[in-house]
């Protein structure tokens, strides 16, 4: 099995590719009639799945029968989609379809051009976003099981971040806290063109006129589709990358730009910032300086060793 993140940076080779090989004219692949083949722990795995997970892998340059090796990743998925049940564990709508944005903009495609592709190479949108939302539940799954045994890699506890901590000298690493607020000028997908210019001017006036998170929905209040969220705390390591360098060339009070987004135009207020030296702060610092110096791997083989184990106790119907 393939590492998640290899197979993104294969993918994403691949898409650049493809995205200028391939004619405007290709057709989509067509959803031929499904047939169940497995059914693992009451999931079915269809032979529609199989056909697209066979294009995802060929995508990739995947060698070997690719057929047979789609066949056992959807099973190895729907084995960890039986976990993340079990652990309650929900990836929402809206972080599939920042991470989709995330990596289309990766490739210096926009979310309608990878549809595109992804539709062309028979892979299809549908396919590539459940295998991203399978892929983010699952590496909450591994952070749970890690953080219970540090030893095996991914997340540390706040003990075993203070343990450190002792080790290093006893000083706590600090790290910037934010106080966040999302402001989403919304544009239905069916509009986008059309509203987008007229959207974004609109997310611009607003965010030259912010001062304070305190006045963002009295402002907000006379203007339509305007969504105001509050973030709340977040530590540095924590930001997610497309916002991250913006919002730490922001002051408190300030606002970063605006972005356009698969949701429409947004931008991010910065309520607050303040560095913090506590457990938690001492524990995302060690984690990312962790992750910085390979701490993927011992992530990866755990990740291999709960699959094995799952998949050894799962009922696995062949039809």
């Amino acid at each position: 099995m393939l590492k998640a993140r290899g197979v993104l940076r294969h993918c994403a080779l691949a898409l650049m590719l493809v995205g200028t090989a391939l004619p405007l004219t290709a057709g989509t692949a067509s959803a031929q009639s499904s047939e169940i083949r497995y059914v693992v722990n009451n999931e079915a795995v269809t032979s529609y799945d199989i056909q697209r997970r066979a294009a995802f892998l060929r995508l990739q340059n995947r060698r070997g029968n690719v057929q047979e090796l789609a066949t056992q990743e959807m099973i190895d998925q729907a084995v960890r989609n039986a976990e993340v049940k079990r652990m309650r564990i929900r990836i929402s709508d809206d972080q599939v379809a920042a991470a989709y944005e995330r990596f289309a903009k990766s490739n210096n495609m926009s979310p309608a051009q990878m549809d595109q592709v992804l539709s062309q190479t028979g892979v299809t949108k549908g396919h590539f976003r459940d295998f991203i939302r399978a892929q983010m539940s699952w590496s909450q799954v591994l952070a749970s099981k890690s953080g219970a045994s540090p030893s095996a890699g991914g997340r540390i506890s706040e003990q075993e971040a203070v343990r450190q901590m002792l080790q290093q000298g006893g000083n706590k690493p600090t790290a910037t806290e934010y106080m966040l607020q999302q402001v989403i000028f919304v544009v239905p997908a069916s509009e986008r063109r059309s509203k987008l210019g007229t959207r974004k001017r609109e997310a611009e006036a607003m965010r030259q006129r912010f001062r304070s998170c305190d006045s963002t929905r009295e402002f907000a209040r006379g203007l339509l589709d305007v969504t105001v969220r509050d973030l709340g705390r977040v530590l540095d390591p924590e930001l997610p990358p497309e916002w991250a360098k913006q919002i730490k060339a922001t002051k408190s009070g300030g606002a970063t730009g605006v972005r356009e987004t698969e949701r429409g135009v947004e931008f991010i207020g910065v309520c607050s910032a303040r560095e913090v030296s506590d457990d938690r702060a001492a524990t995302m610092v060690l984690q990312s300086q962790q992750g910085a110096a390979g701490g993927n791997e011992a992530t990866d083989k755990l990740s291999e060793n709960l699959t094995k184990e799952l998949r050894a106790k799962a009922h696995i119907v062949r039809r």
